[in-house]
């Protein structure tokens, strides 16, 4: 039976900024540092390609000093409510009730959370006692797929099943008051909040795009590229600035033989469905794909409107692919990079 994307909602935090109105903020933040550093910083925020940011806290709050237990309570507290209207809302546009569910994966980086926010969900929602909980944890900004396949390769071996993956991050409950290094700027300048339930199934009267194939593939030698330090202070960003180039550098070998060894190529793909992990790397895949006559532009509008809220963001532009009327038979590739470091894969036709 073959597995299928039965929908994909999102749900955003109650509180937001525009960029133009968080750098004043980040102006006082650096107030004392050197003048040609602060203009540094207001350049990256200004050049980052994200207009718009929602947060589980005010932005006054992010830049208030906090202790990392008061920050992941926050983060506890708030990224259990957004999970539970994300999947609710899911649950609600497929018309299925959280009792018919058979798996439920929770992926998160952002934060602590034992029992995971799964827990919580199933009592909740009065799920089957049952039901099979998979959290998901360090997988960074690629575990939005990486849900899509754990739930595609349960599903597969399941058929007549039913599975949500939720996603829900707090990038700024991880942001460092005393760190002024440059992955801690970058990840303020480009990072936003936010939560996506997906749901699927292998049952034979549901519709959607079928899950054709799911790959990984990993970079030898690169853990220092990506992920968090943890400090008494909280979940410190590692952020490489060689990732756009380690990224184009592996991208032939990432998406060609995937696609080959599904007996398809990148001119029958029709749709790009990428992950938006910022504004260099959304140019080095445009660069790449673009004179193939492939675009984007879903994943830079999604960077635009809410920033990279690392799993999440890619369920959110292919929320934009499942509500445009795409014909019979077209391909889409979705692509995340993550910590370790990381490509994952997910081949979808309509």
């Amino acid at each position: 039976m073959p597995v299928k994307i039965k929908t994909v909602a999102k749900q955003l935090p109650p509180y937001s900024r525009d960029t133009a109105d968080i750098i004043p903020l980040a102006q006082a933040w650096l107030a004392g540092q050197d003048e040609r550093f602060i203009r540094k910083v207001v350049k990256i925020f200004d050049n980052a390609g994200v207009q718009k940011r929602y947060s589980i806290m005010t932005p006054e709050e992010v830049f208030t000093k906090t202790s990392f237990e008061e920050k992941n309570d926050i983060y506890v507290r708030e990224c259990t409510k957004l999970a539970e209207k994300a999947l609710q809302k899911a649950l609600d546009k497929a018309g299925w009730n959280a009792n018919e569910l058979d798996y439920l994966i929770t992926v998160s980086c952002t934060g602590i959370m034992i029992p995971s926010v799964d827990a919580y969900l199933a009592n909740k929602l009065k799920m089957k006692q049952s039901i099979v909980r998979l959290p998901v944890t360090e997988m960074g900004c690629a575990a939005g797929i990486s849900g899509i396949i754990y739930a595609t390769n349960f599903l597969k071996a399941n058929p007549g099943k039913k599975a949500a993956v939720i996603a829900v991050e707090s990038p700024t409950a991880t942001f460092q008051l005393h760190d002024y290094s440059m992955a801690n700027i970058v990840s303020a300048a480009i990072f936003g909040d936010g939560a996506a339930a997906i749901l699927l199934s292998s049952c034979e009267e549901d519709e959607g795009p079928e899950v054709i194939a799911e790959e990984m593939y990993h970079f030898f030698d690169a853990e220092y590229m990506m992920g968090f330090k943890l400090t008494n202070e909280g979940l410190r960003m590692v952020l490489d600035e060689t990732v756009p180039e380690t990224i184009a550098e592996h991208f032939p070998k990432i998406v060609h033989p995937f696609l080959e060894r599904n007996n398809t190529n990148i001119d029958e793909v029709d749709h790009l469905i990428f992950h938006p992990g910022g504004r260099k790397i959304v140019q080095t895949v445009d660069e790449l794909f673009g004179s193939l006559g492939k675009n984007i532009d879903d994943t830079r509008e999604v960077l635009k409107l809410y920033g990279n809220m690392s799993s999440v963001t890619v369920l959110y532009v292919l929320e934009r692919f499942l509500e445009k009327p795409i014909a019979k038979g077209d391909k889409g590739l979705m692509l995340s990079f993550g910590p370790g470091f990381s490509a994952q894969s997910v081949l979808l036709q309509w």
